[in-house]
């Protein structure tokens, strides 16, 4: 079964509240509205879905997007609104890389990187990674890498570095505080 969600402007809803419970419980994928912890299955809001959520879900046959006035929306209508904007290409590129290895992959903003990456799940584990993506041709301010291994030391997190190199493959690039 596919749960149904909607295209409503830029954002991805899952208008039923049970189904909406079921998905987020499957893997932690969106937010529900108005809820700032959920804990598991214990909210009664629609789902919101990211952009890259949904394009992988639906990818996954989990979900199906419609629009408004009821016409399905496909992987390509919606892979083609993330190729508009690379930035999300490349953090798509990285998510489904994630994801696939099991990993439950949330938002990372208020860490300052792209994603926060946990084993199990938030209100289970804390995440031990916190992501930040680069295009590979992209210069790095060692500025900013110091800023973000500080940051991310001061949360107990180990700060990454992802790169989708050209053959397809995620290079990552892990940072520990050493004390000689």
């Amino acid at each position: 079964m596919a749960y149904r969600a909607l295209l409503i402007g830029s954002s991805i809803i899952v208008p039923d509240i049970e189904e909406s419970r079921d998905l987020y419980s499957q893997g932690f994928y969106g937010k529900p509205i108005g809820v700032d912890k959920p804990r598991g299955r214990d909210f009664d809001s629609p789902l919101k879905l990211s952009l890259i959520e949904a394009l992988y879900l639906l990818e996954k046959g989990v979900i199906r997007v419609y629009k408004p006035g009821g016409e399905e929306v496909s992987v390509e209508d919606l892979r083609a609104v993330l190729e508009e904007r690379p930035r999300l290409r490349l953090l798509y590129r990285v998510y489904t890389d994630l994801r696939e290895r099991g990993l439950v992959v949330r938002p990372g903003l208020k860490f300052g990187a792209d994603f926060t990456v946990y084993r199990y799940g938030p209100g289970i584990d804390h995440a031990p990674f916190v992501v930040h993506v680069v295009d590979p041709g992209e210069e790095l301010d060692p500025i900013e890498i110091v800023r973000a291994g500080r940051l991310s030391h001061a949360v107990r997190k180990t700060f990454t570095i992802a790169s989708p190199l050209p053959n397809g493959k995620i290079q990552y690039m892990m940072f520990k505080w050493f004390k000689p």
